[in-house]
């Protein structure tokens, strides 16, 4: 995900020279550095040292010992932190960082690796306006963003975008494993599926129109498209989307709880 920001930013016009990466691991700063040309340090602190906006872009289950190590810096350059460090909540973060810090938590998903993501901010205490156009620029650079006023919404936008490419990955799985059944090759079944998924989806995105307006156009009553879609309705569909993502965000909670007493 790191990568995939970096290279958005650079997509987006930053200066190379303007960001600093670091990462214990040399083979993959030497990695970054001949893919992005952007200048690499071994050591946190050093990296950060003159930052203006520092992004924690590790693994949830390290997060603590990475901004515990980086409290005494953080403290003393006052940066925008930006965490998208998946399910660990503001509080315990803050505490970790030493206490008085202006930090934004953030949801990107997979798609960002493409500059197609869709993130959810949420901004703590002390952000200021122009830090959270900071906030919203940089994660811009992967896709859209959209800013959510309570933090608990955070665990429905992991329910929604943060889990939700799979959703989507498992609904085109079935449906190319149905048209291969059915006699296609593997390869039709494959593009089909695919390309209607694409399609509807920029169709959604481009129209003025709702979803459930798209879907009634292309309804014909006592077509084909009716005749599967009254099948999904009687499998209570619906329902069954409703319990997946409410469970996501369940889950989400006990994870967010979890890490915050780690």
């Amino acid at each position: 995900m790191a990568t995939s920001l970096i290279s958005g930013l650079i997509a987006d016009g930053y200066d190379k020279d303007s960001i600093t990466v670091s990462d214990p691991d040399n083979d993959k700063l030497a990695q970054l550095a001949a893919r992005c040309s952007v200048r690499t340090e071994s050591d946190n602190n050093l990296a950060i040292a003159e930052a203006g906006v520092v992004v924690l872009a590790v693994k949830p289950q390290v997060l603590e010992q990475v901004a515990r190590g980086l409290a005494e810096t953080i403290q003393r350059i006052k940066p925008l932190v930006i965490s998208i460090a998946a399910g660990v909540k503001e509080t315990p973060l803050r505490d970790w960082l030493g206490g008085d810090v202006a930090l934004v938590r953030s949801m990107p998903n997979t798609p960002a690796m493409i500059q197609s993501g869709a993130t959810g901010l949420h901004a703590g205490p002390g952000v200021s306006e122009s830090q959270r156009d900071q906030a919203e620029s940089i994660l811009r650079a992967v896709g859209l963003t959209r800013w959510v006023e309570n933090e608990s919404h955070m665990d429905a936008v992991t329910a929604i975008s943060g889990s939700g490419p799979a959703y989507f990955f498992l609904v085109m799985e079935t449906i190319e494993e149905c048209a291969k059944s059915m006699g296609l090759d593997e390869e039709t079944a494959r593009l089909l599926t695919l390309q209607t998924a694409l399609g509807a989806a920029r169709m959604a995105m481009e129209s003025s129109d709702s979803p459930a307006i798209l879907r009634q156009k292309v309804t014909s009553r006592g077509g084909t498209t009716e005749r599967a879609l009254s099948i999904l309705e009687d499998g209570k569909i619906r329902e069954l989307f409703s319990k997946a993502l409410q469970g996501a965000q369940e889950r989400s909670r006990e994870l967010s709880d979890m890490l915050g007493h780690q």
